[in-house]
């Protein structure tokens, strides 16, 4: 017989799976857009929208699970070890800094705030990978541009989450967060935005 925590658990699991399947999609979407053209390395960034979400709802290691699910998954898709090792590193630094300006300052943050602030972090892991792989700190002079197209591309990825965040909450998606969470009810401390 499962316990009630055990029910809890596989309900979150099952939406963070969602999360992670629809930002796979999305990053694989993502990749069929011209935008690195203009600006080369620069990124939209859709997945981060279920990234934003994820944090909103779940705990960080829930968010943890998801970047994990979406790397590999957009990694398999495109069967690039290089890929994944960049994409890894830039996620975890986004996750580094969104998290925490999330659980500590969401009545300080909107969310399309801690999305820049996690484009920004994501083109500097990217950036340190590139400096370990290829040797020189000189890519860092490229820094500048992508602290431009993360701010841009952060405010609309965080817009878009924003939404979704709004919508999820008056559906009934996550209705068993409010009725059978062990922690508690699901944005209970304020939209962060």
């Amino acid at each position: 017989m499962q316990s009630y925590s055990d029910s809890f658990g596989l309900k979150r699991l099952a939406v963070v799976s969602v999360f992670a399947s629809v930002a796979a999609v999305l990053g694989i979407v993502e990749a069929m857009i011209p935008f690195a053209v203009a600006i080369p390395g620069a990124k939209l960034g859709l997945g981060n929208i279920m990234v934003l979400a994820c944090l909103y709802f779940f705990r960080t290691r829930d968010a943890v699970t998801l970047i994990l699910l979406k790397t590999m998954l957009t990694s398999f898709v495109f069967g690039s070890f290089s890929a994944f090792l960049f994409s890894l590193a830039g996620a975890v630094c986004s996750l580094a800094v969104m998290g925490p300006m999330l659980r500590l300052g969401r009545s300080w943050f909107s969310l399309p705030g801690i999305s820049i602030a996690g484009g920004v972090a994501h083109n500097a892991g990217q950036l340190a990978v590139a400096a370990l792989v290829l040797g020189t700190t000189n890519i860092f002079y490229y820094f500048p541009v992508l602290i431009v197209s993360g701010l841009a591309t952060g405010w609309l990825v965080g817009l878009a989450a924003r939404r979704l965040v709004d919508a999820l909450e008056r559906s009934d998606v996550l209705q068993f967060m409010r009725v059978s969470s062990p922690v508690g009810t699901a944005g209970q401390a304020g939209k962060g935005g």
